[in-house]
């Protein structure tokens, strides 16, 4: 097995140093972290040849982001890697909820049948960034730079941007079309174009300790608010690959990093915590561990210029719901097709503001939500602290007090209701599939009569059209989407099992309705019998042409 925790990546000399002018490439992203990887094999895939630079040569160390949500499992499937993610990582649906030692509540996250992915799977960030290494090995059109630092950037109009790279055997320029950046919160690439990200940093700090043990606990999420074995403050607990578990205990604001840190003082509070819940005899390890504090921030603006700004860059949540690494890979899902398009010429560059917006949307959502769960399970008065045990008393008995414990609201995609590339709905629909949604999976069956999932059979890298029902209606809208004079990829879901209804009643649709999907899989246009005329306006308004 490797040991990708101790992995290192060797410097290569690149012939670009000793070019007489800078190499020009159209795109060159910054951070090979788990966005900037996921958004150069996206680009590689679209047929984008893509410069990724690393300052450092190793993968993360410690679990750090482990919890890898349901939309961000299918972006992975969309790139060739879910697979091997989902069989080393531990999935899960299922949370509970304790106040005091006794248990309040317990949630579901995907109650429903009928989903390809589980709503997450824990899996320790360095697999997660080891295995969208070799996946980007495989792609020749990746140029990835370990031990390459950027230290200048002058942006040079619609002639894009010089970047000045530090390496071992010196400095080298390079010239780019478009510069992502995904180097992370203490972005490098923000400072140099002398950006800031704003918001609210919270006072309090937090211990995560990675422990190894033999327990057979069920694989589900468990948080205590104020349990007999580390009173006053909280306690997260969740299973990992490789036996491994991850604790994170709220410490206050007053704890000391350092002692914090060290396993005598580590030992003790595994010990009563296992202690609690039955597990006296049970030995541990601990494998790494990390005292942190955190904020809810982010850049005002995600663009400047031909500047690109995803993932921690851009943004900053606390740990409580997920949201980071799972917001920054739907960052990179965001931005790569549109890359794609206007490098290649088939939207113009204004398409890359809908990126900007968009994901700015998303941040403040993502911020919102976890400032709340943030000041929820971290209570800064008395007041505060007699309201959520309040609430936590209710949550055994009333339904309504369950929706206040922001402690089980984690990620889910956002929906960009407002988007500029929506078309609104000229019919009317029910359900959550409405323009700005990501795509509901559901199983389907191929035209060949095997079993498969509908979000498997949406292309890689163009706009798919699903088509629905059998039938005089059906065949009108397949002749539309023919008619439209677009490289579509259409999905026909149709047939009388219980597996086509399922997918007809998510979507609410009936024989003849089409759903248009954007690269990325959101929604951007839906009707119940669409013309040719509707389908172009549609996608020229998707592609930034209207």
């Amino acid at each position: 097995m490797i040991d990708y925790q101790s992995l290192r990546f060797g410097y290569k000399r690149h012939a670009d140093q000793d070019a007489a002018a800078p190499a020009h490439h159209p795109v060159v992203i910054v951070g090979a972290g788990p966005v900037g990887l996921t958004l150069a094999i996206d680009l590689a895939l679209r047929q984008v040849p893509v410069v990724l630079l690393d300052n450092d040569n190793t993968l993360s160390s410690g679990s750090r982001a482990i919890c890898f949500a349901k939309r961000t499992l299918e972006v992975f499937d969309r790139l060739g890697c879910g697979d091997r993610m989902v069989d080393k990582g531990v999935s899960w649906n299922v949370g509970k909820v304790f106040f005091h030692d006794e248990q309040v509540f317990r949630f579901d996250l995907l109650p429903e049948p009928g989903h390809e992915r589980p709503a997450f799977i824990n899996l320790q960030q360095y697999y997660v960034e080891g295995y969208l290494v070799e996946r980007a090995a495989t792609l020749p059109l990746i140029d990835l730079r370990w031990n390459s630092k950027v230290t200048g950037i002058e942006q040079r109009g619609e002639d894009g941007a010089v970047l000045t790279v530090e390496t071992p055997e010196g400095n080298y320029q390079l010239q780019a079309g478009y510069v992502a950046a995904c180097d992370g919160s203490r972005s490098n690439l923000r400072q140099l174009l002398g950006q800031e990200a704003k918001g609210r940093v919270f006072r309090d700090r937090f211990l995560i300790a990675d422990i190894t043990m033999d327990a057979q606990l069920p694989t589900e999420r468990r948080f205590w608010f104020d349990p007999s074995f580390h009173p006053g403050q909280s306690v997260l607990l969740h299973k990992q690959a490789d036996g491994m578990w991850r604790v994170d205990f709220q410490l206050g604001w007053d704890a000391d990093p350092a002692e914090e840190r060290k396993p005598e003082n580590i030992m003790p509070r595994v010990r009563a915590l296992l202690d609690s819940i039955g597990f006296e005899g049970v030995q541990f390890q601990i494998g790494w561990a990390s005292v942190y504090t955190f904020a809810c921030q982010r850049m005002e603006r995600f663009r400047h210029g031909r500047v690109l700004f995803a993932g921690d860059s851009a943004h900053g949540v606390s740990p409580f719901g997920a949201r980071g690494a799972n917001s920054g890979v739907q960052d990179a899902d965001n931005l790569a097709w549109k890359l794609a398009a206007v490098v290649q010429g088939q939207a113009p560059d204004a398409l890359l503001d809908s990126y900007a917006s968009e994901r700015e949307f998303a941040a403040d959502e993502n911020i919102r939500n976890s400032t709340r769960a943030t000041d929820f399970i971290t209570p800064k008065s008395e007041v505060s602290r007699l309201f959520r045990d309040a609430v936590l008393e209710l949550t055994k008995r009333h339904a309504f007090a369950r929706t206040l414990v922001n402690s089980g609201r984690l990620s889910v995609a956002t929906v960009l209701r407002d988007s500029p590339l929506n078309t609104a709905d000229a019919d009317a629909f029910a359900g959550a599939m409405v323009p700005g949604a990501a795509a509901a999976d559901a199983p389907v069956v191929r035209a060949d009569g095997t079993a498969g999932w509908l979000l498997r059979e949406c292309h890689v890298a163009q706009f798919t059209a699903l088509v629905f029902g059998q039938g005089e209606a059906a065949e009108r809208s397949l002749q539309a989407l023919k008619d439209c004079d677009f490289a579509l990829h259409v999905v026909r879901v149709e047939g009388a099992t219980a597996d086509a209804e399922l997918a007809a009643r998510r979507y609410d649709a009936q024989p003849g309705t089409v759903y248009l999907l954007r690269p990325d899989q959101h929604v951007c246009a839906r009707w119940r019998q669409p013309t040719a005329q509707h389908i172009r306006a549609a996608l020229n308004r998707a592609l930034a042409k209207a």
